[in-house]
This record gives structure tokens, C-alpha cells and sequence, in this order.
């Protein structure tokens, strides 16, 4: 008789075979689809604790395992400055999971909640920053953060209902301000109902929301005002009713843009209309 598989084990094996078709499959798919991963790559994962980075995390090391591909990993996490529960429980999870994280200090959330304008959009950025800088410190020429399928669909209605805009959030991107990085998102086509499922299957406990700014503000349902994107998840959730493949439309969507059709798109920064070409047609 085989030994007992320890918890991390268990949960590796739950990626591969209960949830292969809906994770595993998924990931792979987004890796190669969208060239995610190169031979001689260091990728730094970075972890902020919660669900959605912590399985980005084991993914990545599966991957790591099996694939044929020569590549590297670093996990990083960034204690941006979090209260003494999330900053264990990151470090506990880690350990269950054994996945290798290094920590590095940071001020964010008083720099930013200190702000009196804008202080998400200023933590959000700092964070990206500070991301890019400790990867490249460590060798790394990628970092992978863990935006899901989800995540996509909403950036992109976030983007068109409240920001008078069609954008969307790419799968990789290159850095502006650090040359020779990308920004990679390995989860790219993997649902959030997917995630949660995982976490139940694997009685995984992780951060929700770690922020200072909002940790004593998350109560959504309680009376206070939603957020944009509480908003944008509940559109969706109605729409479902009557249209069970919205989620999959509007993610094809941003892989299928018409140019042709639009009055107006911007690329590089620079701004174009359709009446540049118009007459030359």
C-alpha cells in the first residue's frame, strides 16, 4: 500500500485530474495560444495571498515540473502593508502548498491611503512598480499576475460603461518603464467559478481582501454602495438568465474587433479616425 499523499500533494493532483478539463486545460491553452512562456525565461509569480494567485502559483510550478520548455521561477510577495492575519496567512498557505515565496517590504497602502484622490489608482500603480522592480532585481525578465477569464470580460465593460472607452486587458504586455519585462497572465482563460470550485474541492483558506483602505469596507449586499465591478458582476449574473453564453461573447469579442467599423481607435497613444482612410477607399 502507497504512503498518503500530503495536502499539497492532494491539491496538485486536483489540478491535474478533478479539474483538468476546467484548469489545467485552460492554462495550458492561454500558455500556448498566447506564447506565454519561451525557453530561457525567469518568471517571477507574483503572489498578493489570495485565491486566484495562490493556484496561478501551483500552476505555474506544475508547469515548471512537466513542460519541456527550459524555464525558471521565482514567487514573490509583496507586503504592500498588511495587518497581521493576512500576512500570516499568506505565509502559512504558502507553506501548506509549498510553494517557495520570497517577501519584500513595501509602504504602499500608506502612501496611497493617504492620498486624497484616486488612492486605489495610485496603490494599484505603485504596486505594478514595485513588482516589476523586485522581479528584475531577482533576474527575472517576466512577471505573471493572476487575472482569470472573469477579470477580462469585466476590465472590458468596466472600460466601455464607465470609462467611455473599448479596451481590454491583454494577456501579456511589455513594460513601459522596464526595458527587456513583460507582464504575462497565465489564467487568462480560466473561470472564477472554476477557482472557487478548486478552493472548496481543497478546503483552501485564503485572503479576501487585503487592502487597508477597503478590509473594513467589503460588505457588498450590506447597504453601501457597490463597487464598479460588484456592479459589472451583477449585469453579468442578470444577463446569464437569458443568455447563458454572455460571458463567452464578450470574450470573443475582444479577439475578434472589426477596425473597419469604428468611427475611432487609438494605438500607440495616438489617436485615429475612420475618415483618415476614408476616401482613399
Amino acid at each position: 500500500m502507497g504512503r498518503e499523499l500530503e495536502k499539497y500533494e492532494l491539491v496538485e493532483r486536483s489540478i491535474i485530474k478533478k479539474y483538468r478539463k476546467d484548469i489545467w486545460n485552460k492554462f495550458i491553452i492561454a500558455v500556448k495560444n498566447y506564447k506565454l512562456v519561451n525557453e530561457g525565461d525567469k518568471i517571477a509569480v507574483c503572489i498578493s495571498g489570495g485565491k486566484d494567485s495562490m493556484l496561478m502559483a501551483k500552476l505555474m510550478q506544475e508547469l515548471n515540473k512537466y513542460s519541456e520548455v527550459p524555464f525558471e521561477l521565482e514567487y514573490i510577495v509583496m507586503d504592500p502593508g498588511y495587518n497581521e492575519e493576512n500576512r500570516q496567512k499568506i505565509e502559512s498557505n504558502a507553506k501548506l502548498l509549498h510553494i517557495p515565496i520570497k517577501v519584500f517590504e513595501t509602504n504602499i497602502f500608506k502612501v496611497a491611503n493617504s492620498a486624497e484622490k484616486s488612492p486605489c489608482y495610485l496603490c494599484a500603480k505603485m504596486r505594478r512598480g514595485y513588482l516589476y522592480k523586485q522581479a528584475k532585481e531577482l533576474g527575472c525578465n517576466k512577471i505573471a499576475l493572476g487575472h482569470h477569464f472573469n477579470d477580462v470580460i469585466e476590465t472590458t465593460l468596466i472600460g466601455m460603461f464607465y470609462g467611455s472607452q473599448l479596451q481590454s486587458m491583454p494577456p501579456k504586455l511589455h513594460s513601459t518603464n522596464f526595458d527587456g519585462m513583460e507582464l504575462i497572465r497565465p489564467m487568462y482563460c480560466i473561470r472564477e467559478d472554476s477557482i472557487l470550485a478548486w478552493k472548496r474541492y481543497n478546503g483552501l483558506d485564503f485572503i479576501r481582501c487585503a487592502c487597508r483602505f477597503t478590509e473594513n469596507a467589503e460588505r457588498c449586499g450590506s447597504g453601501e454602495q457597490p463597487s464598479k465591478r460588484q456592479e459589472i458582476k451583477a449585469l453579468i449574473k442578470t444577463l446569464k438568465k437569458t443568455n447563458p453564453n454572455i460571458e463567452k461573447s464578450i470574450f470573443n469579442s475582444i479577439h475578434s474587433v472589426c477596425l473597419d467599423t469604428m468611427v475611432g481607435y487609438k494605438s500607440s497613444g495616438v489617436e485615429h479616425s475612420f475618415l483618415d482612410n476614408y476616401d482613399k477607399k
